[in-house]
């Protein structure tokens, strides 16, 4: 399940092992915090009215995932992941896990330790979502994915025409002020095509 979890400046910090599609489908954002998904629709209609347009961030969650699917190398699931998500329109940034925010810890912080849960190996913390080394754990995958603002605005903008001469532009018909509530089920999609060539990436390596 993906939802919008930044719209500019605004953003909201849900549990990734408890957003439902339910909650994510309640507001027409895609943002499973209703309060949050208010004032983010506000801003998206403030930069509509303005001519302009908003970027933002969309994250999703795996959960269920079997432990052992991808490859330390060539495959890894976090690089096919990216790749799949990056093609996206828009698009501008990936990370898995803590990302760019786990540079500001040291290894004794941001390592999860494993333990006992039963008799499944798990990890205390999750940090690496769910993808160590590139291969999942079994834990929960959460990445996220950065969308620029729409490109085409309904403002005059300095451009240089065929002629490769100065002159301006603006935006006709109907423009997205945001892409973020479009792009929420576009993750899902090119997620779920992943995993599909992983599981059967593994099926054919058990044989079977």
């Amino acid at each position: 399940v993906a939802w919008v979890s930044k719209v500019g400046t605004l953003s909201v910090d849900c549990d990734a092992e408890k957003v439902t599609r339910e909650q994510v489908d309640a507001t027409a954002i895609r943002c499973p915090e209703l309060a949050t998904a208010e004032r983010m629709i506000a801003a998206v209609e403030a930069a509509r009215k303005d001519g302009d347009s908003l970027g933002g961030v969309v994250t999703c969650a795996v959960r269920g995932c079997p432990a052992g699917w991808g490859e330390p190398v060539f495959d890894r699931l976090e690089a096919d992941l990216a790749k799949a998500v990056m093609s996206l329109p828009a698009s501008k940034g990936f990370e898995l896990g803590s990302g760019f925010a786990g540079t500001e810890l040291r290894g004794s912080e941001h390592n999860d330790e494993f333990y006992m849960d039963g008799d499944r190996v798990r990890t205390r913390t999750n940090r690496s979502g769910g993808v160590q080394g590139g291969i999942t754990n079994g834990e929960t995958i959460y990445f996220r994915v950065a969308f620029k603002p729409t490109a085409t605005i309904l403002r005059e903008q300095r451009t240089v025409n065929v002629a490769h001469e100065d002159t301006t532009i603006k935006g006709r018909g109907r423009h997205d002020p945001c892409v973020l509530p479009r792009a929420v089920p576009m993750v899902e999609a090119m997620t779920t095509l992943v995993l599909a060539d992983h599981a059967l990436m593994q099926q054919a390596i058990a044989g079977g």
